[in-house]
Parts: structure tokens; sequence; C-alpha cells
């Protein structure tokens, strides 16, 4: 199947406060903060990036962490698991570092052909876990207080819980090529084949609430697609088979169209040739606040509104 889809770009949650943000992505997991900006729709805001080296799509977790939001609800319509990969030797290793922090996890479980999932939460209550791939050859961000080889590799699966998996199923495999590969008991897993792009789980659950937007949930969904033209293509047959979707919208470090699937979860298609070292060197990504130029000349202002953060990894290194 034809697809200008590559795999996952990001997951965007909401979170409340951001320093324990930071201290967890970047603190505990070992993240590296890529860039530390504002929400375009709401300057007032911070936008926090943790991705790999390069902030390369497909390892990408951002945050709207809006100080004093309510708690959101887990429920139908939602992702509500992301799920990064590490090594086969790492499993011990997070689970001692996750421990140390106070961290509850769950019981490793076998889900897929000896595939290995822990779930845990981070401080806002966000579903997340970590899965033992050694089939995984990306590296991730060697931050100087995680053990070598133990690094967070990047994304391997999101999960979406959903009333049932048909409808989303056929949205996902008609308008971004992904295909149904494996399923068992309420878990149907889709992939794009030939793409080692990172697996979107549909759970079904019929007796769960729908979900309720809030601090701890997630935002959105963005797949990956190259560049403009392909974007445009995608966008051409979303709005051809009657789908809402959005004008595209300048993000700066990528451009980006909107839409809903049938099941009520927001997904974003987002292009991958820009990246976050757009207006930063390599070496300085994520350390000072970066703003769209259209918003440059109320800095002042808006410095003045946000709470100072910083990331300080001495108080997690092993």
């Amino acid at each position: 199947m034809n697809t200008n889809i590559s795999g996952l770009h990001h997951v965007t949650a909401l979170a409340s406060d951001p320093q324990r943000n930071v201290d967890f992505y970047a603190g505990i997991l070992g993240l590296r903060m890529v860039k530390k900006t504002i929400n375009f729709d709401a300057p007032d805001v911070y936008h926090l990036y943790y991705g790999d080296e390069m902030g390369e799509p497909g390892t990408i977790m951002t945050f709207f962490p809006f100080p004093g939001i309510r708690g959101g609800r887990n429920g139908v319509g939602q992702v509500n698991t992301t799920s990064f990969s590490i090594s086969l030797q790492s499993l011990d290793y997070w689970q001692e570092r996750l421990k140390r922090f106070s961290i509850p996890f769950s019981n490793p479980q076998e889900r897929f052909n000896g595939e290995i999932s822990m779930y845990f939460q981070d401080f806002d209550g966000l579903g997340l876990e970590l899965v033992v791939s050694d089939h995984d050859p990306r590296t991730g961000y060697l931050a100087p207080h995680i053990a070598p080889g133990h690094a967070i590799k990047g994304f391997y699966s999101v999960s979406m819980l959903e009333e049932g998996y048909e409808k989303t199923g056929a949205f996902m495999s008609r308008f971004l090529g992904y295909e149904l590969i494996a399923e068992k008991g309420n878990r149907f897993r889709y992939s794009i084949k030939g793409k080692k792009a990172g697996f979107v789980d549909v759970v079904c659950s019929s007796d769960k609430a729908r979900a309720l937007g809030g601090n701890g949930t997630v935002h959105h969904l963005a797949f990956a697609t190259y560049n403009d033209q392909q974007q445009l293509e995608i966008r051409e047959k979303l709005l051809s088979g009657n789908v809402q979707v959005s004008q595209v919208m300048d993000r700066q470090y990528f451009h980006s169209i909107y839409f809903r699937e049938p099941g009520g979860v927001l997904f974003e298609v987002a292009t991958s040739d820009i990246g976050f070292h757009y207006d930063e060197n390599v070496s300085e990504l994520g350390e000072s606040l970066k703003l769209p130029p259209w918003v440059e000349p109320n800095r002042t202002n808006i410095e003045k509104g946000l709470k100072p953060i910083s990331v300080n990894t001495d108080s997690y290194k092993d």
C-alpha cells in the first residue's frame, strides 16, 4: 500500500507544573529537551519538546503545561498509553531506576510474540510504557546521567482506547496507510508495511466512559510525512473522503494539519523536513526560549508570564 505517512511524528499531552514535567522527562527518563517554546495558540503557556539528540520524528514527546489545570479522565476516544522502546538488557535497569525515584510500575507483561511491556505513569498520571525491543537500531539520547546502553530509543507504539476497532482501523488504512498486522483479545495492532514506524494499537472497551481532556491526558497524536507536497496530497485525500481537516498551520519546526478519526482522537500530520535545529545549533537545543517571529515583539511580556524552568539532571544521576 502506497502512503505518504512514514510513521509516528510526536505525541502531545497536557501537564500541570512545567518544572515537574522537565524533572520527569529530562531527569528521570533521560530524554533530551530539544525545544523550549510556547503554545502558538496560547502564548502564555510553554510548549516543551523532548526526544533524541536531534528530536527526530518518532521520538518526540511534547507537553502543554497549564499550571492549575484540572485533571483529565482516561477513557474512550483517547490515546491512553505512549510506549517507548528500550533494549532487552535494560529492563532490570529501568525497574531499579523507577524504584529509586518512587515511580510505581506494573509487573512486566508479554503482549505480542515475546514483546515485554511495563506500564507506569508520569507525575500527572499520563499513561506510559517501556517495551523491550532488540530490533530497534536507534540509540536514543545519550544523556550523561543515564548508564551507557540504557537510553530510551524513541516511540515503540501508542495505544488508543476505542469502543470498537473497525471504523478506526478502516480510517487509518484508507487515509494513512496502516494495516492490521496482529490481534490479541481486545487489542488490534496496526503498522505501515515495510516501515519501522511505530505501531498503533487500538484497544476496544465498551464499558468505559468517554475521555475528558485535562492534566495527564494526550491532546493529539501526530503522524509524520516528509514535506509540504506530501502533506497536501494527504489533505486532499481527506477532503475527498469528506473528512473535516484544518488548513495547513505553520508550527515553525514543522507544518501541520489536524483532523479527527471516527472514534474522536485528534490526529495531526506533521512534516519532517524542517526540524528543531531551524533556530538553534544542535549542541544548544532546548537551552533558551524560542518564539515564532510573529510573537517575538511581545517577548518581554511572555517571559514575565512564564514560570522559569531549568534542566538540572545532577539529582538524577545513576
